[in-house]
């Protein structure tokens, strides 16, 4: 068998070939949610909204609202953003004992939820165009670093509300 420079120069580029596809193949295995890997790997969040409200806001120009992201993916998510025709202005706050802190996402962890709650992590809506009434449905758009936006229609529910668990 000839072993020149020309043969060892096919059988390295043919040893490359085959573990390029034998790490590639590792690679594809992975993305299916296995065990292994990078957590942007494991799959894709699959989002779903409930429990969403706003409750009725005191004063003329602000509101909070509140509501659940439910991820049943394998993938984290965070909620980037929300708009609704109510508000000017929607933002993220995280409540840490008794002091509110503006942020500019949430996490919505894989296989998890993110939970706005009353005294917890919430929305907040400035430069309301009017102030809402109890019964009344608000369009939400909210936004997440990867997936796409999801709409709902959320209820405005008296001041004093609290969800049941």
């Amino acid at each position: 068998m000839a072993t020149g420079p020309g043969v060892r120069k096919a059988v390295a580029v043919a040893l490359t070939a085959g573990l390029s596809a034998a790490l590639a193949a590792c690679g594809s295995q992975d993305s299916g949610g296995g065990s292994g890997g990078h957590a942007g790997h494991k799959g894709a969040p699959k989002l779903s909204v409930s429990g969403a409200y706003v409750s009725q806001p005191p004063m003329d120009d602000m509101a909070a609202g509140y509501l659940a992201v439910r991820n049943a993916g394998g993938g984290a998510d965070e909620l980037t953003s929300v708009t609704t025709p109510l508000a000017s202005e929607v933002t993220l706050h995280t409540t840490k004992g008794n002091r509110m802190k503006q942020v500019s996402s949430l996490d919505v962890p894989a296989d998890g939820r993110l939970e706005l709650t009353s005294g917890g992590d919430h929305l907040m809506l400035t430069n309301l165009t009017h102030r809402p009434k109890v019964g009344e449905r608000v369009s939400f758009t909210l936004h997440f670093a990867t997936s796409d936006p999801i709409e709902i229609k959320v209820p405005v529910e008296p001041t004093t509300y609290r969800p049941k668990d």
